[in-house]
């Protein structure tokens, strides 16, 4: 029997920041709390559950919430939601974030995926982050040997140019025994597909990438897309709508299939108003795909 071609995997960008420019994360590790514009986002992630989407991405923001506090919140507000959170390597050491995601991981039934950020120089500098050029991701690549390491077992060692580790690692309960979260990766330069090459799971593209250059030296992994996408009844009522992806329902599954046909298996949404627009896409895009794949999911 010839191998099932992979689900399609759908995971909606999640706001860090609500409507009026306030930050979340006061109300969302409280459900008895009246809903208000903090609770926006865990509104979103339970309006993806409830819509059949596959996940939910918590972006890094340097000006929003922390992906990590908000990742917990809305891992406690849903029971099947994948979440994603989006981080930069020089925030914490590797073996402090493996520790962070595994004390997740415990109490989310495995819940928790990685993505890490590559940051604009400036940006970065303004984070006290002043590495420059490929050596960006030689330190990601360290960061990723080590926080896997620790996370398999004890008595892991390692030296590199940017950490070290003696003998740590996570092999006795409460923390042994949880499978790593997936990593995903991004980028089309050759120092980021060599990453992705060697530590990631599943690599994100931009829609105007050449995705199938790109998949020619990453082997084995998953693929998928980021996109900013719009869908009406039709493509009049859509037009003037701001995304990568505008259009009437039809259009816009026909553009995700072809996206599919290129190898493309999981895509990162990004929709605004984002409650109403992950509605949308759960009750009107994934029927009309799942009438011609029964993977999707």
């Amino acid at each position: 029997m010839a191998p099932q071609p992979p689900e399609l995997e759908f995971h909606i960008v999640l706001p860090t920041r609500s409507r009026r420019g306030r930050r979340f994360a006061a109300a969302l590790t409280d459900p008895r709390r009246a809903a208000g514009p903090h609770d926006h986002v865990a509104q979103v992630a339970r309006a993806a559950e409830l819509a059949g989407l596959s996940g939910a991405v918590l972006p890094f923001d340097p000006g929003g919430a922390e992906s990590f506090v908000l990742a917990g919140a809305v891992l406690r507000r849903t029971r099947y939601l994948r979440v994603t959170a989006e981080f930069h390597p020089a925030v914490a050491t590797p073996v402090y974030a493996a520790k962070l995601s595994l004390s997740l991981a415990r109490f989310s039934a495995d819940r928790l995926d990685w993505k890490l950020a590559d940051l604009d120089p400036v940006l970065a500098r303004a984070h006290g982050d002043f590495l420059d050029g490929p050596e960006r991701f030689r330190r990601a690549a360290e960061f990723l040997t080590i926080a896997k390491g620790v996370w398999s077992g004890g008595g892991f060692s390692f030296r590199g140019r940017h950490f070290e580790v003696l003998d740590g690692g996570f092999g006795e309960p409460p923390l042994a025994g949880h499978p790593l979260p997936r990593v995903v990766l991004s980028g089309t330069s050759p120092e980021e597909l060599d990453l992705s090459a060697e530590h990631g799971d599943v690599h994100l593209f931009d829609p105007w990438d050449d995705i199938e250059a790109a998949t020619e030296r990453l082997p084995g992994l998953r693929y998928g897309v980021r996109l900013r996408i719009a869908a009406r009844e039709d493509a009049a009522e859509a037009a003037g709508l701001d995304g990568d992806l505008t259009g009437g329902y039809e259009g816009v599954a026909a553009a995700l299939r072809e996206f599919a046909r290129r190898g493309v298996t999981v895509f990162h949404l990004e929709a605004a108003p984002a409650l109403e627009e992950t509605y949308r896409i759960g009750e009107h895009l994934l029927p009309l795909l799942a009438k011609e794949d029964a993977g999707v999911r």
